[in-house]
């Protein structure tokens, strides 16, 4: 019997931002939708490659999954990847919600963070 609970490897912030934007974007998540969607709700700017290679990562991890949609003709009849948060991503994604809650917890009143 071994003495170390298996636990996930926590979501760093990047994983933790694209997730929750794939879950905004729902049935339209797809790279630049993705990428669009996280400049506006943070400001950050992130090469489509980063986004896709966050994506494939979190996909590795059994996170998320995508799917090739249709091929259209104003994409030269190259089909979109498109992306869905899968049931264990959602779970990471309450685990990290619930960590950070804990670790903000009482802090409002700490000097470095009361009221200015």
């Amino acid at each position: 019997m071994s003495l170390f609970v298996h636990r996930p490897a926590p979501l760093g912030s990047l994983q933790q931002l694209v997730l929750l934007v794939t879950l905004r974007l729902g049935e339209d998540a797809y790279g630049a939708a993705i990428q669009r969607e996280l400049e506006q709700l943070t400001g950050r700017r992130l090469s489509i490659a980063t986004v896709y290679v966050t994506m494939e990562r979190l996909e590795a991890q059994g996170l998320a999954r995508s799917w090739l949609g249709p091929s259209t003709p104003e994409r030269g009849g190259k089909a979109k990847r498109y992306y869905a948060v899968t049931t264990r991503g959602t779970q990471a994604l309450r685990r990290a919600r619930t960590e950070l809650q804990r670790a903000w917890a009482g802090l409002d009143s700490h000097p470095a963070f009361g009221s200015r």
